[in-house]
C-alpha cells in the first residue's frame, strides 16, 4: 500500500502537471505519513542530499557555461568549425554537429547547445537552401553529445547518487562514446546532404583564417582545462569548476568583451533560478528515492525484471526499455535521482561496471530529451525552426536509429565507456 502511494501520488500529480520537484516532495510526504515516519526523517534526507562536497561542482559548471553561452562562444565556435569542415557537401550540417561537439564540451548541457548553437545554425540552413526539418533534426540530436561530454553537470549528478562513483572516471568514460556520436550523425547527415544535392559551404577568405582559429582555440581552452587538470589529478571537480568560472569571466570580459555589467547581472539571475530548480529537485529527489529504497523497490523492481528473463541480454535490454519509456514522460535530472538507486544495483549485479552503467543512463536519458511528450529538446528545436512536435520528432528519426545503436553498443561492450578511464585514471 505505501509504495502504491509513493508510486501512485507521484503519477498523479505529474499527470496534474504539478512541477517534478513539488510531485516527488509531496508523494514522499503522503507516504512518510502513512508510515508513520516522522517529517524531520524526510527533511533531514532532503538536507543530507546536500551533504557532498563533489555537490559544489554543479552551480560553478552551470555558472561557467552560462557565461559561456553569453560571451560569444557559440557564434565563434561555428565559424571554427566552418573553417574545419565547412566545405563539404552539406557542410553546415556537418559543422553544425562538430559546433554543439565543441560547445557540449564547455557547457555540458544538451538544451544550452540547441538554444546557443540552434539560435545560430538553423536560421543560417535555411538561408542557405536546407530543409526546416533537417536543420532542426541536425541541430538537436547533436546536442545530445553535451550530457556525455565533460563537465557534463548531469554526470556529477550521477556520481553523488551513485554513492561516489569517480567524476574523473566518468569524465573520462563519456569522451569516446560523445565523441563517436558526432562522428556517427556526421556521416548521416553528409549521406543525406549528398541524397538531397545540399549546397557545398562557402569559402572563407585566408585573411579570416587567423583571427577566427585563436578565437576558437581560446573558446575551446576551458573545456581543456577542466578534462586534462581533472583527468591528471592535478585539480578536484570542484577546483575544475572555480577555474572554468574565472576563465571564462576573464575570456568574455576582458578578452572578447561582450560581457557588461547588465549581461553579467542577467547570467547571475539565469544561474540562479538554474541552481534552484536542480537542487530542489535534489533535495526531493532524493527523499523519494530513500523511500523507494525503504520499501525495498529496488528488489521489487529486479523480481520483476527476472521474472522475464534472467539472461544478461534480457536484463539490460529490459533495462533499456524501462529507461526510454520513463524518459519519454519525465526530465533528465529527476530520472537520474530516482532510476539510479533501483536499477544501479542489479546492473552491477549482472556484471555491468558502475562507469559503464552512468555513460549508458546519461546517453539513454538524452535521447529522452527528444521523445515527446516531455522531450525538452525537442520543444527547443521546433520552437527555434517554428516546426510542430510531429514535424520535428519526424526529422530526428534517422538521427535517433544511429542513436539507439550507439546506446547498444555502449551497453554491450564495455571498452567503448571503459577504455579511456583504465588507461587515464589512476
Amino acid at each position: 500500500m505505501a509504495t502504491f502511494i509513493l508510486l501512485g501520488s507521484f503519477v498523479i500529480l505529474f499527470m496534474l502537471r504539478i512541477p517534478i520537484a513539488l510531485s516527488l516532495a509531496i508523494s514522499s510526504i503522503l507516504t512518510a505519513i502513512y508510515l508513520g515516519i516522522p517529517l524531520e526523517v524526510i527533511g533531514q534526507r532532503m538536507l543530507t542530499s546536500f551533504n557532498s562536497f563533489a555537490i559544489m561542482a554543479i552551480p560553478l559548471f552551470i555558472f561557467a557555461g552560462e557565461i559561456m553561452g553569453e560571451g560569444g562562444l557559440s557564434r565563434r565556435l561555428v565559424k571554427f568549425s566552418n573553417l574545419l569542415v565547412g566545405r563539404l557537401r552539406g557542410g553546415l550540417a556537418i559543422v553544425n554537429v562538430l559546433s554543439t561537439m565543441f560547445f557540449g564540451g564547455i557547457t555540458g548541457s544538451a538544451g544550452a547547445d540547441a538554444s546557443a548553437i540552434g539560435g545560430i545554425m538553423i536560421p543560417m540552413m535555411r538561408m542557405r537552401g536546407y530543409d526546416k526539418d533537417y536543420a532542426v533534426g541536425i541541430t538537436i540530436t547533436g546536442s545530445i553529445q553535451g550530457v556525455l561530454l565533460p563537465p557534463s553537470h548531469n554526470i556529477i549528478l550521477y556520481s553523488l547518487v551513485a554513492g561516489g562513483v569517480s567524476i574523473p572516471a566518468l569524465f573520462a568514460a563519456g569522451i569516446v562514446p560523445g565523441v563517436s556520436l558526432g562522428l556517427i550523425l556526421m556521416v548521416i547527415a553528409y549521406i543525406i546532404a549528398v541524397k538531397r544535392n545540399y549546397p557545398h559551404g562557402e569559402r572563407i577568405p585566408r585573411e579570416a583564417w587567423a583571427r577566427i582559429i585563436i578565437e576558437g582555440l581560446f573558446s575551446l581552452t576551458t573545456a581543456l582545462i577542466i578534462i586534462i587538470g581533472i583527468l591528471s589529478g592535478v585539480f578536484t571537480a570542484n577546483e575544475s569548476g572555480a577555474i572554468a568560472v574565472v576563465y571564462s569571466l576573464l575570456l568574455v570580459t576582458l578578452g572578447f568583451r561582450e560581457v557588461n555589467a547588465k549581461k553579467f547581472h542577467e547570467i547571475l539571475v539565469r544561474t540562479f533560478q538554474r541552481l534552484s530548480v536542480v537542487l530542489f529537485l535534489i533535495a526531493s529527489s532524493s527523499a523519494f528515492a530513500w523511500l523507494s529504497s525503504y520499501l525495498r523497490l529496488p528488489e521489487l523492481v529486479l523480481g520483476g525484471i527476472t521474472s522475464i528473463t534472467t539472461s544478461r541480454v534480457g536484463v539490460f535490454l529490459l533495462m533499456n526499455v524501462i529507461l526510454l519509456f520513463l524518459g519519454m514522460i519525465m526530465d533528465m535530472a529527476p530520472l537520474i535521482v530516482i532510476a539510479t538507486p533501483i536499477l544501479l544495483p542489479i546492473a552491477v549485479k549482472f556484471g555491468m561496471d558502475p562507469v559503464q552503467f552512468g555513460i549508458m543512463l546519461m546517453l539513454n536519458l538524452g535521447i529522452g530529451l527528444l521523445t515527446p511528450p516531455v522531450g525538452a529538446v525537442l520543444y527547443i528545436g521546433s520552437s527555434i525552426g517554428e516546426l510542430t512536435l510531429e514535424e520535428a520528432f519526424k526529422a530526428i528519426l534517422p538521427f535517433l536509429i544511429a542513436m539507439v545503436c550507439m546506446l547498444m553498443l555502449i551497453t554491450f561492450i564495455p571498452g567503448i565507456s571503459l577504455s579511456l578511464p583504465k588507461m587515464l585514471v589512476h
